[in-house]
């Protein structure tokens, strides 16, 4: 059985600004690439957080059965998020150890759903540093930036 990835990355021009999300999903058999499929898109007025979360919920969500699949992303409020501050937002009702709402709640709640389905495995990888899979996981948030982005002297 093929082992499952999903890389994962968000683009912000600003922040707030045009924002994009990408993810390179991969099915592997040892070293053998046996199918990948690239995934992105974007909104006009978004933070980078947002795509960051916006690119994991996609990935999980584009899978059509429970799988058992690696999530690898640069973003360190993702990983930490997930796989630690959620469990203490979600018995607080949704507020943080300060008592304030937590930020981005209804993409949180959505991760949350969609990691449900599925046993994932979550890593952080150091962004922009020649990951070939985060590099191109980059290169699909801005794709999916760019038709948000307005056009220099418009």
């Amino acid at each position: 059985m093929p082992e499952l990835f999903a890389y994962t990355d968000g683009a912000c021009s600003g922040n707030p600004g045009p924002g994009g999300w990408g993810v390179l999903l991969r099915a592997m058999d040892g070293d053998s690439i046996v199918k990948e499929k690239e995934l992105s898109g974007g909104e006009g007025e978004t933070t980078n957080n947002r795509m960051e979360l916006l690119a994991a919920i996609n990935a999980l969500e584009s899978l059509a059965r429970p799988s058992t699949i690696t999530v690898v992303t640069d973003s360190a409020y993702v990983k930490n998020g997930v796989t630690g501050w959620i469990f203490g937002w979600k018995k607080n009702g949704w507020k943080t150890s300060n008592k304030k709402p937590v930020k981005n709640v209804e993409l949180w709640q959505r991760l949350d759903e969609a990691q449900r389905r599925h046993k994932v495995t979550w890593e952080w990888v150091k962004g922009h540093a020649g990951h070939p899979e985060n590099e191109r996981a980059d290169e699909l948030a801005r794709a999916g930036m760019a038709p948000f982005k307005k056009k220099k002297g418009a």
